[in-house]
């Protein structure tokens, strides 16, 4: 069996911090928000699980058409010993890129999720014998130093979850990620493109409802983790298409006059009928976008790649 190591570099109690941290500022404030990691518990998982083969949503098929037919240009362009994945999860697409690696000495998953690291790792480590396996229980958008690893680097940031960044977050990342490369190293970035206001409205509000019920998963992480006492029937899933901004923007709309309850932050939530908490914004890309926005970062777009109908892209950028 390969190596498996994991690293935990949060605090213990980092999450609730953080949780109750977002809750107290994004509650208090107007417009109302709340972040959307505060979606993925154990259940907010599984739900995303069943997103991404509803029909409606189109973003994991495509990312994977990309993956399989490009995944040897990806390993032959980058030459990569070590693949680190931000936000890796189950690891699921990886299996694509590791097939096609040969040469891989050593795979870096970063993720908040120490159970599903240590499930992804260990199965990986047992299938890919001489393959370094190092788990890292960390939070990429708050800073991360990697382990020492053979060179060159290839950084994966797949999925399109870059888009739940907004403009001045993905500028503070994607410099962030520039001071983990050295010369020769790769990000490989996925993005979901601009497309018809249709399309995209349904990917976020499919007919069979499981999107609402994620999104509402949101109400139900706060009231266990903080003893709130939403009551989720008591809101409605809205997904708009902002033309402006060109992103997706999930929000909890209140269906009447309602007060919440927060004890563990001694809070009490005010919500007016039809007052919305903003829970999601989904970020869509044009190919111009993409290379302005790496290129202020210190990194060039070499490669870009999209699934065959033009929804989704994968780029692959290099430290300038």
């Amino acid at each position: 069996m390969s190596p498996f190591l994991l690293t935990r570099t949060l605090p213990e109690d980092a999450t609730g911090a953080a949780l109750r941290a977002d809750v107290l500022h994004g509650l208090t404030r107007t417009p109302k928000t709340l972040p959307p990691k505060w979606f993925y518990d154990a259940r907010g998982s599984e739900l995303f699980e069943e997103i991404t083969a509803l029909p409606e949503y189109y973003p994991t098929r495509a990312e994977r058409e990309i993956l399989r037919a490009r995944a040897p240009e990806i390993a032959s362009a980058t030459g990569a010993r070590t693949l680190v994945e931000l936000g890796s999860g189950s690891s699921e697409k990886t299996h694509l890129l590791l097939a096609a690696l040969p040469e891989l000495a050593s795979y870096v998953p970063v993720d908040v999720s120490e159970s599903a690291l240590r499930g992804a790792g260990e199965s990986l480590a047992a299938e890919r014998p001489g393959l370094d396996v190092h788990a890292m229980v960390a939070d990429f958008t708050g800073g991360l130093t990697l382990p020492e690893t053979p060179g060159p680097r290839l950084v994966a940031f797949l999925g399109g979850t870059i888009g739940n960044l907004l403009p001045a977050e993905r500028s503070v990342f994607l410099a962030s990620v520039r001071g983990l490369l050295a010369p020769g190293d790769a990000l490989l970035l996925g993005t979901d493109l601009v497309k018809e206001e249709a399309v995209l409205v349904r990917a976020y509000d499919d007919a069979a409802g499981v999107t609402a019920a994620f999104n509402k998963n949101v109400l139900a992480v706060v009231n266990r983790e903080l003893g709130a006492d939403f009551d989720p029937d008591s809101f409605d899933h809205v997904a708009l298409w902002d033309a402006e901004n060109e992103w997706i923007e999930m929000r909890l709309r209140a269906r009447s006059p309602l007060t919440v309850k927060i004890p563990e932050l001694d809070l009490v939530v005010r919500f007016a009928a039809g007052e919305e908490v903003r829970t999601e914004v989904s970020a869509k890309f044009r190919q111009g976008r993409v290379r302005s926005e790496l290129s202020a970062a210190r990194l060039e777009l070499t490669h870009w790649w999209t699934d065959t109908a033009g929804r989704f892209a994968l780029s692959l950028a290099t430290a300038v």
